[in-house]
């Protein structure tokens, strides 16, 4: 790892888990009974539905080739080492057994194409899982799929044989044997220690031939597979035409694949508009202002009148569409002189710019009239991360500050009202709205309250009497990189101080978002914020990161860390009340236990329900969560209270710095300043997140079915590795508890669902608490899409089902649902025109999708049917 000052931390990338769904990270929950609280009935309905175009397998097109687009050509194909990426996942999805799948409710089922039943059949002595294998799998070169292949899979991931370069072992590493059953279809697979998430190993899974030997495992895998057992096969994987072409499986025994051929074209996000408008895509997945063009270029017939003032891409100020409105609204300083035959010449060559440009966005406009945008929430929420390990947020009164400072819902509503979804902020680290095991835990930290956050500021000793002026001392932030951060304002990324340096800066904006003058509430949608509804530059951990795989939306496992190698006591209520309150020993291990901050005394309904309300309406709000502004930024022993907040500068990342900057504002109001530092992305996470170098920064952690297994590397308690450093794994934040590794580990081994689930409960309430992670917001999922293509797009939780995946037939493009008919224009078939309804929205069409595919698509037909009687 490269180093940026002095790290304050090292990662084990031996623990990391590559991921299953959709683009890399960590947290959700393992599959659990019924439920019967009205919190869990809550729960069960996803916060919004997916949206793939679903139709029914006899109305799809037999044949035909799918373009669809992927970030990179992999590196490997072995989803298990460290540099496996979203492109691996997916092609291990289409070509590879993948034993339990997410539903629509990102719950894992059993997969009939490969399991007969799944179930443990003992639990004492040992646990003992009883795998019958679908008599009919096979691999491509004619062998049945069996017990050898087991065997391969968990002596290569277990951790016992250096030789295997493995990024991860986890639950592998708690197999004791694994053995034939009463035949070869049946594999008996016992555990040394119970272990609560086994229905996420073995997912994908690799013949023998790949992880049989180390040379296989290690480089035999890398650009082809030696056999593969899904309903596609690998054909080619061209890394000069950046393609990899999957084509049918002859040996395949399910469902036959509507297409022939599947191709995953490597392009660039930021190329990603232009491919599309060259039609050269059918799917791909895109950013907001690519959405906001498709659906601008369909109401307008194509586009052909390019750029629309105050809509679109031009009010954004992004794409060529804004830069060609901007070049039309604004004349030339020669065609304001009018003098000159040297000025003259540059007006006409700026006139002809500006119509070349207006012609090519026209032409690109009318290519992109011929998608139709698929919306979801992808699995993943974005949280602000709050370095606890030095300086001010060390002291956990100062974290739950910030946090009490932020408007979460309003933050939320910026970045998704614009588009149309659910603009909910997340209530767990460890599941997301619509999981099985959902329960809003922030209760533990509390609502966004600015007297509270106030009076957590001047309990830890920051007062407006405590700073100096700015050449008198030295910042309080990430102090030991305080000379390297002056240097860094001077250079090519530059900073910005929210205080009142920037309240000038801030001044128009805040008039605009915020109207505190006026006391009136802000509209999320406003111009103010059309820019924030972006979902570009949202780091996903582990997205192009050392040892973190995409995910592979089929398993529902994301970062994975092996359970710790020798299990300590359980420390019950006393032991944690002793312990977590102690001071010293590791920056911000010591954060009180679930408790919550104080309350005001005179708290009052409002107080409760302020997390709906901004900071910037305090004014207008209750005593209870109203504040007095400050008169001037806090400081405590001569050092004002200043936090480096660490942004990535490049162009993909307008919605991080859109959002941040909201954030610096909420923090100025109760007297915290923001240094925000503009780094390159290539940088960002590798040299700032994961080494330290940060007090505050932005990312995000996408949603798994197997959160007592993935949650544990992200929220543990860092601990001393031998060369001094902190081994943090993937919590970078720095904050945790040994009770929250506690909850952990108990969550892991505890085969009773029911209680399993409350434990995670119990481990996310002591998450918020410690106030090291606030969830923001769950990110939105835009696709674009042929019309015709059927049974892809914004998938959210659910896997593809790449058998049922095709082109609507449009001989049978007749409404499938007659009392629908008004709305099925984007499910009637191929043959309907893009441009032949210019009042379709693209956006209004989920939920009536999720309608349709309730009824007639079958697409989770195999996976939901799946009885769970049998998996328990």
């Amino acid at each position: 790892m490269s180093q940026v000052g002095a790290p304050r931390g090292r990662t084990c990338s031996r623990t990391i888990r590559s991921v299953a769904l959709l683009t890399s990270g960590v947290l959700a929950l393992p599959v659990l009974a019924a439920c019967s609280s009205d919190g869990d009935e809550r729960s069960k309905a996803p916060a919004a539905a997916q949206d793939v175009g679903p139709a029914a397998r006899d109305r799809i097109a037999d044949g035909g080739t799918l373009r669809w687009a992927v970030d990179t050509v992999p590196t490997t194909l072995n989803t298990f080492q460290a540099d496996a990426d979203a492109a691996t996942s997916r092609i291990a999805g289409a070509v590879l057994p993948s034993l339990f799948t997410l539903d629509k409710t990102g719950r894992p089922q059993r997969n009939p194409d490969y399991l007969e039943s799944a179930k443990i059949i003992e639990r004492e002595p040992k646990q003992v899982v009883l795998y019958k294998l679908n008599q009919q799998a096979v691999w491509s070169d004619g062998r049945e799929l069996g017990a050898a292949d087991f065997v391969a899979q968990w002596r290569a991931l277990s951790g016992k044989d250096s030789a295997y370069w493995t990024a991860r072992n986890a639950g592998y590493e708690r197999i004791q044997k694994i053995e034939r059953g009463a035949n070869d279809l049946e594999v008996r697979v016992t555990f040394n220690k119970p272990y609560a998430d086994w229905r996420a190993l073995f997912s994908p899974l690799y013949p023998k031939d790949v992880m049989g030997a180390p040379n296989s495992f290690n480089d035999g895998a890398r650009a082809k597979l030696k056999a593969t057992a899904g309903p596609f096969q690998l054909k080619e994987m061209d890394r000069a035409d950046r393609e990899i072409t999957l084509v049918r499986n002859p040996r395949w025994w399910g469902a036959r694949p509507k297409l022939d051929t599947i191709v995953l074209s490597a392009v660039p996000r930021d190329k990603r508009a232009a491919a599309l408008a060259a039609g050269t895509l059918d799917l791909a997945e895109i950013d907001s202002p690519v959405a906001e063009r498709i659906t601008q270029a369909r109401h307008n017939k194509g586009g052909g009148a390019g750029p629309q003032t105050g809509a679109g891409p031009a009010s954004g100020a992004r794409g060529p569409g804004a830069e060609t409105a901007a070049a039309s609204a604004t004349p030339s300083s020669a065609e304001e002189d009018g003098s000159g035959e040297e000025k003259a010449e540059a007006a006409r060559e700026s006139r002809e710019k500006k119509t070349r440009a207006l012609a090519k966005y026209a032409k690109e406009q009318r290519g992109l009239g011929g998608y139709v945008v698929r919306k979801s929430l992808e699995p993943a929420f974005t949280q602000l991360a709050l370095n606890g390990e030095t300086g001010p947020l060390a002291d956990e009164r100062v974290r739950r500050a910030v946090a009490r400072a932020l408007d979460r819902k309003k933050l939320a509503e910026a970045v998704l009202k614009p588009l149309g979804l659910p603009a909910n902020p997340p209530g767990s680290h460890l599941a997301l709205a619509g999981q099985h095991a959902y329960a809003d835990s922030s209760d533990a930290l509390g609502d966004q309250n600015t007297r509270e956050a106030q009076a957590l500021l001047a309990d830890a000793g920051w007062t407006p009497g405590g700073a100096v002026k700015k050449d008198d001392g030295t910042k309080a932030g990430s102090e030991a990189d305080a000379d390297k951060k002056k240097d860094k304002e001077k250079g090519e990324n530059g900073s910005e101080t929210s205080g009142t340096d920037k309240k000038k800066e801030d001044k128009k904006e805040d008039k605009k978002e915020d109207k505190e003058a006026d006391g009136k509430d802000s509209e999320s949608g406003s111009a103010s914020d059309s820019d924030s509804a972006s979902d570009e530059g949202a780091y996903i951990v582990g997205d192009n990161k050392p040892g973190r795989g995409a995910p592979l939306s089929e398993t529902g496992s994301r970062v994975i860390a092996p359970a710790a190698a020798g299990q300590a006591r359980w420390l019950d209520d006393a032991d944690v009340n002793a312990q977590d309150r102690q001071q010293g020993g590791m920056a911000g291990a010591y954060a009180p236990g679930g408790t919550a901050a104080p309350a005001a005394d005179s708290a009052s309904p409002s107080t409760t329900s302020s997390a709906s309300a901004s900071a910037s309406t305090s004014a207008s709000a209750s005593p209870s969560t109203s504040a007095s502004p400050l008169p001037g930024p806090l400081g405590k022993d001569g050092k004002p209270l200043t936090l480096r907040f660490v942004l990535p500068s490049g162009p993909g990342s307008e919605q991080l710095r859109t959002v941040g900057q909201k954030i610096a504002r909420m923090l100025d109001r109760i007297g915290i300043r923001t240094e925000i530092t503009k780094v390159a992305d290539a940088d960002y996470f590798k040299d700032h997140v994961a080494s330290g170098d940060y007090d505050l920064a932005l990312y995000s952690w996408p949603a798994t079915a197997y959160p007592a297994t993935d949650g544990r590397p992200i929220y543990a308690k860092p601990v001393p590795a031998s060369d001094g450093s902190l081994l943090v794994e993937q919590n970078y934040t720095r904050v945790g508890t040994d009770h929250i590794n506690q909850l952990f580990d108990q969550a892991a081994s505890e085969l009773d669902e029911k209680a399993a689930r409350d434990l995670l409960r119990r481990a996310d309430a002591r998450i918020w608490a410690a106030a090291g992670s606030i969830p923001l917001y769950q990110r939105p999922q835009l696709v674009a899409a042929k019309p015709a293509v059927a049974n892809a797009g914004a998938f959210a939780f659910a896997a593809p089902r790449y058998e049922d995946i095709g082109f609507k037939d449009p001989a049978k493009s007749g409404p499938e649902h007659p009392r629908k008919s008004a709305g099925a224009k984007e499910t009637t078939g191929a043959t309907q025109s893009p441009e032949a309804s210019p009042k379709e929205s693209p956006e209004a069409s989920p939920k009536e999708s999720a309608d349709e595919s309730a009824d007639d698509t079958g697409n989770d037909s195999g996976n939901e049917s799946a009885g769970e009687s049998d998996e328990q």
